[in-house]
């Protein structure tokens, strides 16, 4: 193979068989649990990279089921974003993300930088009760609960939040092991579809763990819970600041 040939063909690892293809990537009937918790201040403003600034001491707990995910499959997602403004904007910024397929980490690492690790998370129906958990090896980390489709949410509020940008700290050794990339990047859902979306009580129980430390954000107090289902497409991102510059 010469080198035009491998520059033609670059796009991920490994070179002959790549981990995934090539976006955009679809999800149909993606499935969330959301719960949104009050925490310590000073704690999340430890864990949150400037510029981005906290706009109050919240973050949403998240599981989420992906039934249907074109060139990913079937898998499942749970992890913590936070609320934030960069220069004025308000947005999200994912803080921690567990799952359990090599496809989505590969390429949620390598294209928008992404914090994923492999995990075990579930989302799923109990009788009256929608659970979500999410196990580290064989250890309980995350439990989250609430009462089965018990009031329709507000829907222009779901879609609202879903529409606003989403920022990410991307981060790429060198083979020295110094960053050769350390970006903050943008990235928005596109052509959202909201079939449904619930309210209800809600509840979550955070464990300490060393490699998913999840509890390092304490739950102080339970605010909002609530469950949609929405087929939307994973948008490609873009740089809004470079730390290594």
């Amino acid at each position: 193979m010469n080198e035009a040939a491998v520059r033609e063909r670059a796009f991920s690892m490994p070179l002959t068989s790549p981990a995934y293809p090539p976006g955009p990537y679809r999800f149909c009937q993606r499935e969330y649990l959301v719960i949104t918790y009050r925490t310590d201040p000073e704690r999340l403003r430890e864990l949150v990279p400037g510029p981005l600034e906290v706009i109050e001491p919240l973050v949403k707990y998240e599981f989420i089921r992906m039934p249907d995910s074109s060139g990913f499959g079937d898998y499942t997602e749970s992890g913590q974003v936070i609320p934030v403004s960069f220069n004025g904007k308000h947005g999200s910024y994912t803080h921690s993300m567990f799952l359990n397929d090599e496809a989505p980490i590969a390429a949620g690492r390598e294209l928008w930088g992404f914090p994923k690790k492999l995990a075990q998370p579930t989302l799923r129906t109990e009788t009256d009760t929608l659970v979500g958990t999410l196990d580290y090896g064989p250890v309980r980390v995350a439990t989250g609960t609430m009462g089965y489709k018990h009031k329709a949410a507000d829907g222009a509020a779901v879609l609202a939040s879903l529409s606003e940008p989403n920022f990410l700290l991307k981060i790429i050794p060198h083979v020295d092991g110094s960053p050769r990339i350390c970006e903050l990047v943008e990235y928005r859902l596109e052509d959202i579809d909201l079939q449904g979306a619930w309210t209800g009580p809600g509840a979550l129980d955070l464990h300490a763990h060393a490699l998913a430390p999840v509890a390092d954000l304490p739950v102080l107090e339970v605010v909002s819970t609530t469950h949609f289902i929405a087929d939307l497409t994973l948008g490609l991102g873009k740089v809004v600041h470079d730390y290594l510059r």
